[in-house]
């Protein structure tokens, strides 16, 4: 954390001398890297391997050590950290969404593509039918898991009053999980999402924001702007955001000039033409 401080100079130097282009060209061919090798980690790895051996014979050498043998020897490497580390856009998003979701009271909730854990957790207290194009092979009680596509939901029009799709639609169209190649994946996603929705019905999405882009083949990035008219014919009951420096801005608006910068929007909406919920 103290270096993390200590460098905070450098990095704004460095955002006024180079340009935003060379930046993100930079960033894009890290990310290539990594993808198939990981050197910092890797290098940072062999640092704290020499420290994990320096803790073993430290651990062999207390009075009442239990015998350890090499067939063991377990190294976890990364965990002494200052905090505890999470990804922000998951965290305060499923959050965000579960809260929600349980204030409105659904008798049952159906969720398309989020993170398992999140409907795993969320299936404790409401019932969840769980739609992915990857089948989720699980068994669990509150939790129906079925295959399918975005593209061509299950349901009836208008039949779903409770529906959650969390950082999902901007991958539609990639191909990153076997789906076909389509350009208006997003849209025709939204589209679909609204066909379900019943009257009345409380819809949540969670997405990238910011400067619209594509960055192949992981998702794309889209102003929340984009997302609202996407959704066009939904009243938007309230947006929140996680913005790039992983604070989490609570019914926030959605022309702040700083989501341009990157972060996750969250938006909840429901039908017009039935009753809009309430917050509890």
């Amino acid at each position: 954390m103290r270096a993390s401080r200590a460098a905070a100079p450098l990095r704004a130097a460095v955002r006024t001398v180079v340009p935003e282009s060379f930046r993100r060209q930079a960033r894009a061919f890290l990310w290539r890297l990594e993808s198939v090798w990981k050197p910092r980690r890797a290098l940072q790895a062999l640092w704290l391997y020499r420290q994990f051996h320096r803790d073993l014979r430290t651990y062999r050498s207390l009075r009442g050590a239990e015998p350890i043998e090499s067939s063991d020897l377990w190294p976890c490497l990364f965990d002494k950290t200052a905090t505890s580390p999470f990804e922000p856009h998951y965290f305060y998003q499923d959050s965000w969404a579960a809260r929600r979701i349980l204030a409105t009271r659904p008798a049952q909730h159906v969720d398309v593509g989020s993170r398992v854990d999140f409907v795993a957790i969320l299936s404790a207290a409401v019932p969840i039918v769980f739609l992915d194009i990857r089948p989720l092979a699980v068994s669990l009680t509150n939790l129906q898991c079925t295959a399918g596509s975005l593209l061509s939901l299950p349901f009836a029009d208008a039949s779903v009053p409770s529906l959650s799709c969390l950082h999902v639609i901007e991958h539609i169209g990639l191909g990153r999980y076997g789906d076909p190649f389509d350009p208006e994946g997003t849209r025709k996603a939204a589209r679909e999402l609204m066909r379900v929705l019943a009257p009345g019905g409380n819809l949540f999405i969670g997405t990238p924001i910011g400067r619209e882009r594509v960055c192949f083949n992981a998702h794309r990035v889209h102003s929340p702007q984009t997302i609202l008219q996407y959704f066009n014919g939904l009243e938007l009951v309230e947006f929140s955001c996680v913005v790039g420096d992983g604070r989490f801005v609570q019914k926030a608006d959605p022309l702040r000039t700083d989501l341009e910068n990157g972060g996750c929007g969250l938006f909840w909406f429901t039908r017009r033409d039935g009753h809009g919920p309430t917050e509890g």
